[in-house]
């Protein structure tokens, strides 16, 4: 994988650069759609590639070691055979999974055992099988098993929590650098930074990953019910020692804002289901701020989605056509939803590439902050 710095911002820490994998070549920052299983929920694979132009997706190891397990994969040729996706794809290890799942795992220093949320039947995840589980499935860029604390903890959880992922963190580097990949394409292998929200513990968990001088790095244990603001100070601690011509990762954030926000900080990477999710539920995000479809006031409305036009849809359909899909519960009204996020969502990093290229992110981001910020 490789990663250069092509623009800085003058008045902030954002970047903008390109990542080039052996599946695909796109700028940064860059929005990652979650395909959790497989799948981005309710979307063709064209359609990611025709109405978003998404050059990366998330996949998930614990969902897909699960279902449909790693002899299907294998056999298939690895996830991109699989789902037929030609582009670039990133393996969540599955740690924040066993974190959700806190009533039906247990943590030693092998690893993590946890019962499946399908069957009930029992699993143990490593850091080396975890590296095995993504060799895989193919992904161009895996993560490390790690285990996300929640939020809030105290500090003395968090330290003995932190020890432990960074125990896992060595032998899954280990096993990384002494595996190969089994499709022909290369593989990246990012640690993570975890600590809570304490800056000594996030400084020293940001020195330990840097150590390692891996290919890139994520930020992870964020966005999980700490207040903005304190996401934000982390974001500051850790980047102030994450090596600048690495691509950072921030995991599962976040919000348009939380998105600018982390950019104007030093981030690159980023994915959330938001996009996908809240499109399922009637919930928009446009340049001009929030709009809940199920809202009465859009029923006769005919304008546009998205008078912006970030994607196809957007003047494809209507505002009172698309409410009346969601009200009748219609597949056709996620989906559009869907794809309107998705491609706001990229076009929003895309339009940040720019303006950092331009020299001017910083006022921009601080108009953007406050429409993205209203609720229509």
């Amino acid at each position: 994988m490789k990663f250069e710095i092509l623009h800085t911002d003058p008045g902030s820490s954002a970047r903008a650069g390109r990542i080039t994998t052996d599946h695909s070549s796109f700028e940064t920052p860059i929005f990652m759609p979650v395909g959790t299983q497989g799948t981005v929920k309710g979307v063709h694979q064209h359609e990611l590639k025709d109405d978003t132009d998404a050059p990366i997706i998330l996949g998930n190891t614990y969902h897909l070691y699960l279902r449909p397990g790693t002899t299907v994969l294998k056999d298939a040729g690895g996830l991109h055979r699989f789902m037929n996706w030609d582009r670039s794809i990133l393996t969540d290890s599955g740690g924040y999974q066993v974190f959700s799942l806190s009533a039906n795992r247990k943590l030693t220093e092998q690893g993590a055992g946890f019962r499946s949320h399908i069957d009930g039947s029992k699993h143990l995840f490593t850091p080396e099988n975890v590296v095995d589980i993504q060799r895989i499935i193919g992904a161009d860029i895996m993560m490390a098993f790690d285990e996300c604390t929640p939020w809030p903890c105290d500090e003395e959880y968090a330290s003995k929590s932190l020890e432990l992922t960074h125990h896992w963190l060595d032998r899954g580097w280990e096993r990384f650098r002494t595996s190969e990949p089994l499709y022909g394409h290369q593989q990246a292998f990012f640690p993570i930074v975890q600590g809570s929200v304490y800056a000594g513990l996030r400084r020293r968990s940001a020195d330990k990953v840097a150590s390692l001088g891996a290919e890139g790095n994520a930020i992870g244990g964020l966005s999980v019910g700490e207040p903005a603001e304190e996401m934000y100070s982390m974001i500051e601690v850790v980047n102030e020692i994450l090596p600048a011509d690495r691509p950072r990762y921030l995991m599962g954030v976040g919000t348009p804002v939380n998105i600018l926000e982390a950019i104007a900080r030093g981030v690159d990477m980023f994915d959330c289901v938001m996009p996908t999710r809240n499109g399922r539920n009637g919930m928009l995000f446009t340049s001009r701020g929030i709009i809940n479809m199920r809202n009465k006031k859009w029923m006769n409305d005919h304008s546009p989605v998205d008078e912006m036009a970030h994607s196809v849809v957007d003047m494809q359909y209507s505002k009172a056509y698309l409410r009346h899909l969601i009200i009748a519960g219609e597949l056709l009204g996620a989906q559009i939803a869907t794809l309107h996020n998705l491609a706001f969502y990229l076009w929003l990093v895309r339009e940040s590439f720019k303006q950092i290229r331009k020299g001017e992110f910083t006022p921009w981001k601080a108009r953007m902050v406050k429409e993205l910020s209203t609720r229509l």
